[in-house]
């Protein structure tokens, strides 16, 4: 059986969905990826996957890119003639699924979050919405990470196919193993991993960095991730200034969590949050916005805190409240953590659910 999978980079699709494409080759399949070529188009290659390079602009809207990339699509869909594809990202879905359609091929859709695009109202929210109808209308089923999301695409009359709610990409509770928690009852290191941009909510954790930081000194927040939008002068002054410590882009994030007394995400919006699945797998607390897609991965003053979205006091008052609580309950947190991600969101009731839907679509 040949299977195609879509998607718009290297580093989500290895990351997060590796022991899928691995059991579908380890089950005799052949694994076509189509995304731009990457740093992580070698790791995927050397799992047994088949390349096919596509360009696309993740964040573009330039509409004669987008229509080359829907012909792109058509034209790899031609030529390997998969019996099933796989899409995930909002481009791929909406022309992946279009080329599917006009191809006549199955595909299994994967909404991994409203984006930007969506959560905002206006001109580009009106045109993605519309794509979107095109784009998923003959899908044979539609994975959503959270209910909210699933709530939305019903709302607007977008969801006319199969649905399936799956705990967003899973966590390999092996590769994120339970860790000792930090010695040091004296510091608190705060870890944020994600791209630098305004909808995850780096401005208003820069902001409470320096509010924290000037009521308590032995704070520490380390910052791991890509500058994706006009920040990196921000936060090289804020590390002169000792407020934050930026590490840029990173390929082992584990080995920050292992180090770190808690995670912040204080993001707008997700369809579920990695970042937070894998720091409650490592036994650490998880302090996050409470939006959909984050505020499913704790659970209040159990395995995490929240706090209001876009709202700086709220995300200092979080972050203090964590600080001021006894150690030994920290530790607690960590573990209740764990335990969450083994009980709802082990990655193997992802790949269980992809097994069992490709079936469905192929007649067993």
């Amino acid at each position: 059986m040949k299977i195609l999978v879509l998607a718009n980079f290297g580093m989500g699709l290895y990351n997060f969905r590796k022991e899928l494409l691995g059991e579908l080759i380890n089950q005799k399949n052949e694994v076509y990826i189509s995304l731009p070529n990457d740093e992580y188009v070698p790791k995927l290659k050397s799992l047994g996957c088949k390349f096919v390079e596509s360009q696309l602009e993740r964040r573009g809207t330039n509409p004669i890119k987008d229509i080359n990339l829907l012909f792109h699509y058509i034209r790899i869909i031609k030529k390997i003639k998969p019996d099933v594809v796989l899409t995930y990202t909002i481009k791929p879905n909406v022309y992946g699924g279009l080329a599917c359609r006009l191809t006549k091929t199955p595909y299994i859709t994967n909404i991994t979050g409203l984006g930007t695009s969506l959560e905002n109202n206006g001109i580009i929210q009106k045109i993605t919405l519309m794509l979107y109808k095109v784009g998923l209308k003959k899908a044979s089923c539609l994975f959503f990470q959270n209910e909210t999301n699933l709530r939305f695409f019903r709302d607007q009359n977008i969801v006319n196919s199969k649905t399936k709610l799956i705990p967003g990409s899973g966590v390999n509770l092996d590769h994120h193993p339970l860790e000792e928690f930090p010695e040091d009852q004296e510091r608190n290191n705060f870890l944020f991993i994600g791209r630098m941009m305004k909808a995850k909510g780096i401005e208003e954790l820069l902001h409470a960095a320096k509010t924290v930081k000037s009521k308590f000194p032995n704070t520490q927040f380390d910052l791991v991730g890509s500058c994706e939008e006009n920040y990196h002068e921000q936060l090289v002054e804020l590390n002169k200034l000792g407020i934050i410590n930026y590490h840029g882009q990173q390929n082992d994030v584990h080995s920050f969590i292992k180090k770190s007394h808690a995670t912040i995400l204080p993001s707008y919006h997700e369809g579920t949050a990695n970042v937070l699945l894998e720091s409650a797998s490592s036994g650490r607390p998880v302090l996050a916005s409470r939006v959909p897609g984050c505020k499913e991965t704790f659970d209040e003053a159990v395995s995490g805190l929240g706090f209001e979205v876009k709202n700086v006091d709220s995300l200092v008052e979080a972050i203090i409240k964590f600080i001021t609580l006894p150690y030994e309950q920290k530790k607690e947190m960590g573990i209740a953590g764990r335990k969450k991600m083994e009980r709802e969101y082990d990655r193997k009731i992802v790949i269980n659910a992809y097994l069992d839907e490709i079936n469905n679509v192929l007649g067993g």
